[in-house]
């Protein structure tokens, strides 16, 4: 069966905005479009959360049952093929009768997957489109399949000499404003922000994003490490999402956060919290703003890594440097993206 190639992709592209209508977190956002054998569109839909109709369903729902035999269906994500909390969308989609389904990312999932296979079985022709696209929608949550942890970014600020703070321990503040700003839209972007006990009890923060021009700015929950007791008055238990806490064992609490459909981890904490993501090999980008200033002392931006000759070092990828006013913005990868 030929399809319409130009209502096809304006559907795929209509689709990717239905789907950034549903939450991120356990299961991926889809949407999907369902257009008439003449292109035309017959009904939308989206995934609103675990348990709710998929993208697929869901736009089925909007039509009578006979709008959609011989109908197209575009989606975001091939259609699952497996019994859940719902089920199947790839029988669903057979059942209506839908003749053609395009898609743009494959289904990871062991249990999920072959979607594309079941309704190729069953007579429909199926097409993939905007695979790129398609997958840079739900990457952080393919990651998460693929690792079974967030994508973990890690952030400092600091001196040109390598210092996080003066000798007495102020930190405030060393970068400008621009750099500041940008730290809440990176925490606006994140779905969690890490901290540990320590800048808990020494700095007291909030850890909201405070966004100019969007007070509805998607707020991170924090998560906070270590296993001191936070002060009944700190200012983190006043957080808009309240907030988690979480022991030394890195990997098993990444874990947790995945299994909590938290797909991203912003780690803002000291030195002490940097460098252990860094040591265990749980870091996948690293954000670091440079002051021109310079501080001596002690109180360096990391401690121990795990580096204990050249040989070992852990190179990065930089891939952005940017000047925030006064301040250089490095972005780099550990070689540690999945």
């Amino acid at each position: 069966m030929a399809g319409n190639p130009v209502a096809e992709r304006d559907a795929m592209a209509r689709a990717r905005e239905l789907a950034v209508r549903g939450p991120r977190g356990v299961n991926p956002q889809v949407g999907a479009v369902l257009l008439s054998p003449d292109g035309r569109v017959l009904g939308e839909g989206w995934h609103r959360g675990a348990g709710t109709p998929h993208a697929e369903v869901d736009a089925l729902s909007r039509l009578r049952p006979e709008e959609a035999r011989g109908a197209t269906a575009v989606v975001t994500l091939e259609p699952c093929n497996h019994t859940g909390r719902t089920g199947p969308c790839a029988e669903a989609l057979l059942a209506a009768g839908v003749a053609r389904v395009v898609y743009a990312s494959a289904d990871p999932g062991e249990a999920s997957s072959g979607g594309a296979a079941r309704l190729a079985s069953g007579g429909v022709d199926v097409d993939r489109l905007d695979e790129a696209e398609g997958e840079a929608l739900i990457a952080d949550w393919l990651f998460v399949q693929r690792t079974g942890r967030p994508r973990v970014t890690v952030k400092w600020a600091q001196s040109l000499d390598g210092r996080a703070a003066a000798a007495d321990g102020t930190s405030r503040w060393i970068t400008g404003p621009e750099a500041r700003a940008h730290v809440h839209r990176e925490r606006s972007a994140h779905d969690a922000i890490a901290v540990g006990t320590g800048t808990v009890l020494a700095d007291d923060p909030l850890l909201t994003a405070r966004v100019d021009g969007d007070p509805d700015a998607p707020q991170p929950i924090p998560v906070v490490f270590g296993t001191r007791e936070i002060p009944a008055d700190a200012a983190i238990r006043q957080h808009p999402r309240g907030h988690r806490t979480a022991g030394h064992e890195l990997e098993r609490e990444l874990f947790g956060l995945a299994a909590a459909g938290l797909q991203t981890l912003y780690v803002e904490g000291g030195p002490t919290l940097a460098s252990a993501f860094l040591r265990a090999g749980l870091t996948d980008r690293l954000t670091i703003y440079l002051a021109p200033t310079l501080l001596g002392g002690p109180r360096t931006v990391l401690d121990d890594i795990g580096v204990g000759t050249i040989d070992e070092q852990r190179r990065l990828t930089v891939t952005r440097l940017e000047q925030l006013g006064r301040d250089l913005l490095v972005e780099a990868t550990t070689g540690k993206e999945h």
